[in-house]
């Protein structure tokens, strides 16, 4: 609609200005420059294009908006429309314990669709949405029933559109054609060291035509209200493409530092702040101000959000009547909720099974669960076939004018973009409805690692599916042998890193992953054929650790993962035949692990003989399991894996050795072993 400038906006834009500075002062510390250069286009965006009810934040086809380059702006704007987060909130911005962390996190401060902060991580958790609402409404809308119809907003800046995750988003987002997509790009030259000018000179208009997308821009985003609201509308009519606007703004709009780097990273100095809001009309002394007539503003914007939500349910209640099997699996998705007995659909093996590569194990799950689980939405950065993750006769997530796939595709061909991959993903899950999951090496999900700790921060649920996972896969050699990534994702709070031994296994891996829905997964699995093991039970493994083989009084305890869990039992028996009685313990998730009751935990890692963990990566973190610890100290090697294996050390016979030598050890020692779970913190 044409637009209408109103009284009240040059008083709305100074009010989210001064109360930057304000908030920033207060904390003495943030950014203040940035959400005081892009109030117009905040106020504009928020009272006359969001379709968000504050009241129910939750709202399925409620418009996301994504503060990409994270600050207090978006505090403010949820303050001012209603949200739960009051004045005294803003003021304890920054503060222990507070609703207002120095970046937007999600599940901490509601109307947070996702955390932002790392830069480039929100414009790639876009695309994600972008792709959900997508897909979801490619699923369930029908000619008569536009019932998912949103748009997804994002704010980026300079910094962001630095980072090498928006750039693979923004290639995909462009080749996906996700005209739902719109980004404001705050054009405003400065970012922490100075002008861009000393390091960021591309033409961002150019590189962004080049993706494809529909490229507008805006040469005064400081005072021209109808130019920003022009251009958001002419983006919402581009339905192939999605749209960045380049607004060209002036950092600390009003500040004596106003269009340099001053105003980036610091507070105001208290005569800067006073000065701006005299230059504003507003009362020098007073702080946390908000006129009255600006609350009303955003009031009756609320209003409209709660009358489009009102409509919204009363739309989805008669496209129930009229397809009922569709709006049961719509809303049950929602909810988060899986459907009845899908579990039962989990492979489950015997020890007389054949040896199979976990990740083809992995591949049999996924083919078995998809029917049942319509959220599974999958993908791999360019190794579909080495990952196994396209579930046969499934649909790739393609525009349909591609002729490669359609919108209701669940197979999402990343390209060779791990780190967008993983930031995609979060966004996939922060829309709701969907689990995704995505494959690659496991060495190269280091590539992703920020999208990874994201995740684990967020509680999103999002499943890497890591094959490759050893020196076991061989001919690659050291640069793609993970030896240090496990113990890195290991000590991420909130990530269940698992390392399935075999099928049962790699079930239960999937089994716990799906159930947790606010913690993200690796499942680390591997390329050559692992074996059946004998005490292996999908249930057993739930647990994160159990008992493989049990022997009474056992002269030492192996304990192992993945693709060593075997060739521990193989030791066991060597030492067996030579009087050596040895327990061997599979420890697949150690997170998992050490959820369980001390009691269960105590029974399996016990006391009264040396526990030795076998494992080919380096050793760090085991001494939290085991007395002795047995794997790599260095770099891989390249060759067939079984010379590999040979070449380190981890074969049966060797294994044997070495725990012949523990025994051995804390014979000479002497005195009460104990186990290592038991520590005075």
């Amino acid at each position: 609609m044409p637009f209408t400038q109103q009284a009240v906006d040059e008083t709305a834009i100074n009010t989210i200005r001064t109360l930057a500075a304000d908030v920033v002062a207060g904390a003495n510390s943030g950014h203040p420059g940035a959400p005081m250069g892009l109030a117009p286009a905040a106020h504009i965006l928020w009272t006359r294009f969001l379709n968000a009810n504050p009241k129910s934040s939750k709202w399925y086809n409620r418009d996301r908006f994504v503060l990409s380059n994270g600050c207090a702006l978006q505090y403010i704007m949820l303050h001012l429309l209603g949200y739960k987060l009051s004045m005294d909130d803003l003021k304890a911005f920054r503060q222990v314990d507070s609703l207002t962390p120095g970046h937007p996190e999600y599940h901490h401060t509601d109307g947070i669709e996702v955390t932002t902060g790392p830069l480039g991580q929100g414009f790639a958790n876009a695309v994600g949405l972008a792709i959900a609402q997508a897909h979801m409404a490619a699923v369930y809308n029908k000619p008569d029933f536009s019932i998912i119809d949103n748009y997804i907003y994002m704010f980026t800046g300079d910094g962001c559109l630095m980072e090498g995750v928006a750039s693979e988003a923004a290639s995909l987002a462009g080749h996906l054609q996700l005209g739902n997509l719109i980004c404001i790009y705050d054009d405003n030259h400065i970012s922490i060291d100075g002008d861009t000018a000393v390091a960021f000179t591309e033409n961002v208009e150019q590189r962004f035509l080049a993706y494809g997308w529909q490229v507008l821009h805006v040469d005064d985003g400081d005072t021209n209200l109808e130019a920003i609201s022009n251009a958001i509308e002419e983006a919402k009519k581009e339905k192939n493409k999605p749209t960045i606007i380049r607004l060209r703004t002036i950092i600390g709009y009003g500040s004596k530092q106003q269009g340099t780097h001053g105003v980036h990273g610091s507070p105001l100095k208290a005569d800067d702040i006073e000065q701006v809001k005299a230059k504003f009309g507003f009362d020098p002394k007073k702080k946390y101000f908000v006129p009255e007539e600006v609350y009303a503003t955003y009031a009756k914007a609320a209003e409209w959000g709660a009358k489009m939500e009102a409509a919204w349910e009363e739309g989805l209640v008669e496209y129930g009547k009229k397809y009922p099997n569709e709006h049961a699996e719509l809303c049950r998705r929602i909810k988060g909720e899986l459907p009845e007995g899908w579990e039962q659909k989990l492979p489950v093996y015997k020890p007389t099974d054949s040896a199979v590569a976990s990740r083809k194990l992995s591949e049999t799950v996924l083919t078995a669960l998809t029917p049942s689980l319509p959220e599974l939405m999958g993908g791999s950065a360019d190794l579909t076939g080495s990952n196994l993750t396209k579930v046969p006769k499934s649909v790739d997530f393609q525009p349909e004018s591609t002729g490669l796939g359609t919108y209701k595709g669940i197979y999402i061909r990343y390209g060779v973009r791990e780190h967008g991959m993983g930031a995609i993903m979060n966004g996939l899950a922060a829309y709701g409805g969907i689990i995704p999951f995505g494959g690659t090496f496991l060495n190269f999900v280091s590539y992703g690692a920020g999208a990874v700790r994201l995740s684990a921060l967020s509680g999103h649920q999002v499943i890497w599916v890591a094959t490759h996972d050893s020196i076991g896969l061989g001919e690659d050699g050291p640069t793609h042998q993970p030896i240090e990534t496990a113990a890195h994702f290991r000590a991420v709070p909130n990530l269940h890193f698992w390392r399935p031994a075999d099928g049962n296994e790699t079930s239960a891996a999937y089994l716990v992953a799906l159930k947790a829905r606010t913690t993200p997964s690796i499942i680390s699995l591997s390329r050559q054929n692992l074996p059946q093991l004998e005490n292996s039970t999908i249930e057993h493994a739930v647990k994160g650790g159990y008992v493989v083989h049990e022997v009474e009084g056992e002269a030492l305890t192996i304990v192992s993962t993945g693709s060593e869990v075997s060739i521990a039992v193989e030791a066991a028996g060597i030492l067996a035949k030579e009087g050596i009685k040895t327990r061997v313990v599979s420890l697949p998730c150690w997170r998992v692990f050490d959820s369980q009751s001390e009691e269960y935990k105590l029974s399996i890692l016990r006391s009264g003989a040396p526990i030795l963990s076998v494992e080919a990566y380096a050793t760090y973190g085991w001494e939290r399991y085991s007395h002795e610890q047995f794997g790599l100290g260095g770099w891989g090697a390249s060759g067939p894996y079984q010379k590999v294996y040979e070449k380190f050390g981890l074969t049966g016979s060797n294994i044997a050795t070495v725990g012949k030598k523990v025994v051995d050890f804390y014979k000479k020692k002497g005195g009460e072993i104990v186990s290592p779970l038991i520590k005075a913190l």
